[in-house]
């Protein structure tokens, strides 16, 4: 007699594709995102008036790397970077803002400032560990705490540093901020630092400070290097890029200044990841550190001075920024508009060809903002995307009186100097 039989379920493998848990929160950094989509739409041939890529454009020379003296150029060079770089940044750490460096042993050359944040991060962080993050903060922080296992803590725009105490746990192990920060132009002063310095005393907290843009500040206004504070760097990281002071942000060229014992643990991860930053790039940059820097200073302040004119336009226009004065960047509010920054900045691109970022990629408390660069466009298509703005404000905020653009005041120059 014929047994009855019954269907054996057929189990599908688990896909190798699958994301993780980790992944599955971690989102693409939205100021990339938005410029990758700008890309595209000018392959397609559309002319878009570009507010949103972080970085400025400078008429540079193109490298003869023909003339370099530096040997192996096409190989791996060493991993804390070449010996003459970490030298030369040193001694620009030394003379412009008396911090004192070891180049030997309290330095390291990496791919990039973001890359060095990380790497940071990565060395210093245990499973759910606590990070402080300033809103606006740079938008890739918390995804990095996040990627190393952290948790970021999240600090509203409009709370000041000398309220940073509550947000300390048991959990909290370091506090990064951006001097100047991006978005907002904001440079730290010698009050806020102490203030950031005794808090780190007293609760043993890592105090990491990102000075990517140090350079790109206004000529009467004083810089104060957050290692300047704790010259034994007893609990201060410092993480620059020659990438955006040197005006060559696809170079990739970034550095951290630390404590020897921190530098250590950063090089072995430094080795299993990158191995060296580029040797060739490490090479030009040592044997013209100067130079370089004297081409792109004169132009770093006709951008700084371009940042404080467009500050007047939308001043003008009664649009508001969040207080700053440093970078190529402002923080600019969406006032009345009932629109979200996100849809604000989807209709701006689709509506009128400018892009600009979306405020919410700088914090939670930020969605009523959006990030406008002016360090990659002429000053009259800077004008051009501003006046846009402007029109998407007064368009989307409820009850607003219409102007015709005739009625608006018009930047008083369009001219670089």
């Amino acid at each position: 007699m014929n047994q009855p039989t019954h269907a054996v379920p057929v189990m599908e493998p688990p896909s190798p594709l699958r994301n993780t848990r980790l992944m599955s929160g971690i989102d693409q950094a939205l100021s990339i995102k938005h410029n990758n989509l700008v890309y595209d739409l000018r392959a397609a041939g559309r002319d878009v008036v570009t507010l949103s890529l972080g970085e400025a454009f400078f008429d540079l020379p193109l490298p003869n790397f023909d003339e370099l003296i530096t040997t192996g150029l096409h190989h791996y060079s060493h991993s804390r970077g070449l010996p003459e770089l970490r030298r030369s940044l040193a001694k620009y750490y030394d003379a412009q803002f008396g911090v004192p460096v070891d180049a030997d042993h309290e330095l390291l050359v990496t791919a990039g400032s973001k890359a060095a944040i990380y790497m940071v991060l990565l060395a210093i962080l245990e499973a759910d560990d606590e990070v402080i993050l300033l809103e606006p903060f740079w938008l890739s922080y918390p995804e990095q705490v996040r990627l190393c296992g952290g948790t970021p803590v999240m600090v509203p725009h409009d709370v000041s540093v000398s309220d940073l105490a509550g947000y300390v746990t048991p959990r909290t192990r370091a506090i990064v901020i951006n001097n100047p920060n991006n978005p907002t132009g904001h440079v730290y002063t010698a009050a806020e630092l102490r203030d950031l310095h005794d808090l780190a005393d007293r609760h043993g907290l890592l105090l990491i400070s990102d000075e990517a843009y140090n350079e790109f500040i206004p000529p009467d206004q004083e810089f104060l290097a957050i290692g300047a504070l704790d010259p034994e760097k007893r609990h201060t990281v410092t993480v620059n890029s020659m990438s955006k002071n040197y005006g060559v942000s696809g170079w990739r060229i970034g550095y951290l200044i630390a404590h020897r014992t921190l530098v250590d643990q950063v090089l072995k991860i430094n080795q299993h990841l990158v191995t060296c930053a580029p040797t060739i790039l490490s090479a030009y940059l040592a044997e013209n550190f100067d130079r370089v820097l004297d081409i792109t200073r004169p132009q770093i302040q006709r951008t700084v001075r371009m940042r404080q004119e467009v500050e007047g336009w939308l001043t003008e226009r009664g649009i508001r920024t969040l207080p700053g004065t440093a970078t190529f960047y402002l923080f600019a509010s969406l006032g009345g508009s009932s629109l979200s920054s996100t849809e604000f900045a989807a209709r701006l691109l689709e509506e009128s060809d400018v892009s600009v970022v979306a405020g919410i990629a700088y914090g939670a408390s930020c969605d009523r903002h959006i990030r406008i660069s002016v360090g990659t466009e002429s000053p009259d298509r800077v004008a051009r995307g501003v006046a846009a703005i402007d029109d998407l404000i007064r368009a989307t905020t409820p009850g607003a009186m219409a102007l015709n653009s005739g009625d608006r005041p018009v930047p008083c120059s369009t001219q670089r100097e």
